[in-house]
């Protein structure tokens, strides 16, 4: 940046790729175009460039807030390109920038504030850093907004400091230079500034600056100055409102340590509620905005002082109390979500026990809670009458009204916890009684007046299911009753089957109500809206379960029910409906059992078979599949305790549809879909009925292996580790043979693995490659001598490798977890066998185990590090870092002197440029004094800062390019 031109040949292709983006032009230009800004963005021409184009007043603004942001981006994460020499110059330059645009444009002023707080951070030298900024804007009018955006700006990126290339301790040191040393003059010169003139205390960048500096300020200095009476007048101007707020939020969640801040609340508590008449003001006048600042300063303040609510209820009353008047006078229900933490706080110590007289004090505002938010549950009368319409076609608004409707239900539970559930039961029962004994009869088919009223107290009663135990027996006899007789009405009807559907544990217990309820929900699936349909499965799905005894006398019934309606249901509720099925099905005696799965299974078996001759396109196979998935169903559902001596029932007929089932996947070879079913059959036949399956496996293991072999898919492999875990040594009921030809299913299907992959490209078949290493990951586990001294051993770890260069988190995550579990038998004591079926300590790992593992680490272990840091510092998403790291350690462990040869190695096929030697010396050095330290556990410490800081330098994407795919800005001043 030191000088204040560039060669037209730098600057134009930069201008003409801004252009680029900001054009409509094709994607495939503007990918270029942002491919190229990203170089230059970490190139070391950059400095230069980006000083040019801000010093030119003739480039577009846009182009030059894209410079300001690429000069940020240089300084935090670049400073290493320059010598130390070119610091103090770069420092004057941008001063002198930050001159240039002290009046603006604002967002460009902003990015050289940054700049400037970044780079004095990054300088112990620089020691004057306030008075430096500030003479620097001294001259203008807006030399004391800039001077305040500066002063904003610096607390917060020293508190991100950690993305800067600093040690605790310097970063640690430095914060105490920039910030700690310096808040007492920045608190004068803010009171300084605040007293000098009615505009400058109206001036909203005052505030957001108090607010950044209660970091380092004590908020009790700050309410002891005068700023804290303008603080709260600020709050009555327009321009300085929000902000104004925000440095209250700010100084409340300060004083959350109450016993620390007592005087401080004493003083802050009045003042605030002083301003109590607002929240009136706004309801009256419908100010939304204004309700909402208000609402958010009073739960702000009561999460803060939550625990002296709960200590002195008396005393904190009024703040609760004032909360609750924001929650009731919201009417477009926009503050209200605000003060959900709040009463989900003030629960939490509520019904302790040593607050218990608190929870007396507070519970008729509790009770004022359920019925306001028992009222903003109602859905809003439509404009003109349009019931089918409620909310004028915007389906966003609907969307955001429906997740609000949980949220406040999650409220309601609060108010169970702290009045008791059947307290707010009878409120919600009381609700509906009112509605029904006025309007009741005058409810039609098609026309339910003042439906809303009724349907908010039945979604409460549903909202509050989990809250009420099986055994109540004063409200729920009453309620349920009532929610079957709900006139025909869409949303009605939805809701009370939906309450029904909460509530089939308490009817397990009360099987006098089972029968008019199970009617009711079954008349649901007549109806001719698809959501009451929905519920009706849903519903019909928890009765079955939950009172599969009582209804296990009813399978012919049931049956003829299930025949009648499972052809007409969506795959989603066709399996909701089957799992209700199900469940009754489990109950029924040994010696009828047989029977009864085979008199439901059958009929869809029977569909499959049908539907899988015709198939000829997605959408058949489709169907297909959805069948299929209601045999799981049963077979995951159906799980009867059978002695070990005994034939199961469940078991003789899976035997029967194994041959339909393997002809099935061999001719649906290209289906996912049917595949997946089918595999999934295979595999709940195998965790449902474990070693019961024994008569089985032979045929299960061919029909998976072929498979496998002939549609190339990772669910085979899916289904291959159900029989891994099951059949392994030292599974009960397993002889030696079955586990010694398990193990040799697994090899067959690894070396089938094995070849695919060499055959494919792994972006080709990541899900393939997912499985085949959670496969792996438990050969390892369950047969740990056959697999790491077999001879797929070192290919499977050579495939690793391979598959580590995918993009994807759930594949690298699969492999990266084989590489651990296998790399840790090398120690005596692997971190996976810490404890065993009987309490004992863990077997150690045989000689022969450890150096097998050994072996391949020493052909392989090179490989390992490379693709490992390489995936860290360009290409691992986050989610892998935590394993990827361990994996580096575990290395560390086993060969440390041979792991830092191979990390050397590994720096110096970086790209040229992307490391200095010096910084590669100092990593290396550490290493190898933590190696000869034998603190190999510090070393993973050391490459996790190592790759962090590597790949926000080079690899992560700088800022700025994003806004220039936006439309134009405008820019304030």
């Amino acid at each position: 940046m030191a000088s204040n031109t560039a060669h037209s040949g730098t600057l134009g292709p930069i201008l003409s790729a801004l252009a680029t983006m900001q054009s409509n032009v094709a994607s495939k230009d503007k990918a270029q175009a942002h491919e190229f800004l990203e170089k230059f963005q970490k190139s070391q021409e950059a400095w230069n460039t980006t000083g040019s184009i801000l010093q030119d007043s003739s480039t577009s603004v846009e182009a030059r807030l894209f410079a300001a942001t690429t000069l940020k981006g240089k300084i935090t994460y670049d400073l290493h390109q320059l010598p130390s020499t070119a610091l103090e110059p770069l420092r004057d330059s941008l001063l002198s920038l930050l001159q240039i645009y002290v009046n603006g444009p604002r967002p460009i002023r902003t990015q050289l504030c940054i700049c400037i707080a970044s780079l004095a951070i990054q300088m112990p030298t620089w020691r004057n850093v306030l008075q430096m900024v500030g003479s620097a804007v001294s001259n203008s009018p807006q030399g004391l907004d800039s001077l305040l955006d500066f002063l904003r700006i610096l607390p917060e990126e020293v508190t991100e400091g950690r993305k800067i290339n600093l040690t605790e301790e310097q970063l640690i040191n430095r914060t105490k230079e920039l910030l700690e040393d310096n808040s007492k003059q920045v608190l004068s010169l803010l009171v300084s500034y605040a007293q000098a003139s009615g505009t400058n205390a109206a001036n909203p960048r005052l505030y957001e600056c108090i607010a950044s500096w209660l970091r380092e300020i004590p908020a009790v200095d700050v309410v002891n100055s005068p700023l804290l009476d303008l603080m709260f007048g600020a709050i009555s101007s327009d321009s300085s409102f929000d902000a104004a707020i925000d440095c209250l939020c700010t100084i409340f969640k300060d004083t959350r340590d109450v016993d620390e801040n007592k005087t401080v609340i004493q003083e802050l508590y009045p003042r605030l509620l002083r301003l109590r008449s607002k929240v009136a003001e706004a309801s009256g006048i419908e100010d939304n905005d204004l309700l909402k600042g208000m609402t958010r300063l009073f739960a702000e303040a009561g999460e803060a002082w939550v625990v002296l609510i709960a200590r002195e209820p008396n005393s904190f009353r009024s703040l609760v109390d004032v909360i609750l008047e924001c929650c009731a006078y919201d009417k477009d229900r926009e503050a209200i979500s605000i003060t959900f933490i709040f009463w989900y706080d003030l629960k939490q110590y509520l019904t302790l026990e040593k607050y218990m007289p608190a929870r007396a004090a507070l519970a008729d505002l509790y009770s004022r809670l359920v019925d306001i938010m028992i009222n903003h549950l109602q859905f809003p009368s439509p404009e003109g009458g349009n019931e089918a319409d409620l909310f004028d076609g915007d389906r966003e608004q609907e969307d955001k009204f429906r997740e609000f409707r949980h949220m406040m239900g999650d409220v309601l539970k609060d108010c169970c916890e702290v009045l008791s559930p059947t307290e707010c039961l009878n409120k919600t029962y009381h609700k509906i009684r009112a509605w029904a004994q006025t309007y009741a009869g005058q409810a039609q088919a098609n026309s339910v007046p003042h439906w809303q009223e009724l349907e908010a107290p039945i979604f409460a009663v549903r909202a509050m299911g989990r809250m009420i135990n099986p055994e109540e027996t004063s409200v729920l006899g009453e309620v349920i009753p009532l929610l079957t007789q709900v006139p025909d009405h869409d949303k009605l009807k939805f809701q009370a089957i939906m309450a029904l559907g909460r509530y089939t544990e308490w009817t397990a217990e009360h099987p006098e109500t089972l029968e008019v309820q199970l009617n009711y929900v079954i008349s649901g699936f007549q109806h001719p809206s698809p959501e009451v349909v929905q519920a009706s499965a849903l519903a019909f799905q928890y009765l079955g379960t939950d009172c599969r005894k009582l209804l296990g006398g009813q399978i012919p019934v049931m049956h003829q029910f299930y025949e009648s309606i499972i052809d007409k249901l969506k795959p989603n509720s066709q399996e909701e409906v089957t799992e209700g099925v199900a469940a009754v099905v489990s109950v029924q005696p040994l010696d009828k059992l047989y029977d009864t799965m085979k008199m439901f299974c059958d009929p869809v078996m029977r569909r499959i078979v049908s539907l899988a001759e015709q198939a000829k396109d997605e959408k058949s196979e489709n169907v297909v599949a959805d069948y299929l998935g209601l045999i799981v169903t049963f077979i995951k559902n159906v799980q009867p305790y059978v002695s070990p001596n005994e034939e199961n029932p469940a078991v003789k007929y899976c035997k029967e549809i194994l041959p339909a089932l393997s002809s099935i996947s061999k001719h649906f070879t290209r289906s996912i879909p049917i595949l997946e079913r089918v595999c999934r059959c295979w595999r709940y036949m195998i965790l449902s009925y474990r070693t019961a399956t024994v008569p089985l496996i032979g045929e299960l293991a061919n029909s998976i292996a072929e498979g496998f072999q002939a549609s190339r898919q990772g669910c085979f492999l899916w289904a291959t580790d159900a029989v891994i875990r099951e059949y392994s040594y030292g599974a009960e009921y397993v002889d030696q043979d079955t586990s010694d030809s398990v193990f040799q299913f697994f090899g067959q299907q690894a070396t089938v693995f094995l070849r695919i992959l060499n055959e494919l490209n792994p972006n080709e078949a990541p899900d393939v490659i997912e499985d085949f290493f959670r496969l792996a990951t438990d050969a390892v586990r369950f047969y740990p001598r056959k697999t790491i001294t077999s001879p797929l051993a070192a290919p499977m770890v050579q495939a690793s490798l391979t598959a580590l260069t995918l993009p994807l988190v759930d594949p690298l995550l699969a492999t990266l977890q084989f590489l651990r579990d296998y790399l840790d038998f090398g120690f005596e004591h692997p971190p996976i066998s810490e404890f065993t079926s009987d309490g004992g300590p863990p077997p150690k790992t045989s000689i022969e185990v450890r150096s097998a593992v050994r072996q391949v680490l020493q052909q392989l272990g090179q490989q390992i590090v490379q693709q490992t840091m390489t995936g860290l510092m360009y290409t691992f998403p986050e989610d892998c870092y935590g394993d990827a790291s361990a994996i580096l350690l575990t290395i560390f462990s086993l060969a440390p002197e041979a792991a830092a040869q191979w990390v050397a190695s590994t720096l110096q096929l970086l790209p040229p440029g992307s490391l200095k030697p010096e910084e590669a010396n100092k990593l290396m050095t550490s290493i190898n004094e933590k190696v000869r330290q034998d603190e190999v556990r510090k070393v993973r410490a050391i490459l996790q800062d190592f790759t962090n800081s590597y790949r926000r330098r080079n690899v992560a994407p700088r800022e700025g390019l994003g806004r220039l795919e936006a439309t134009r800005f405008r820019f304030a001043g």
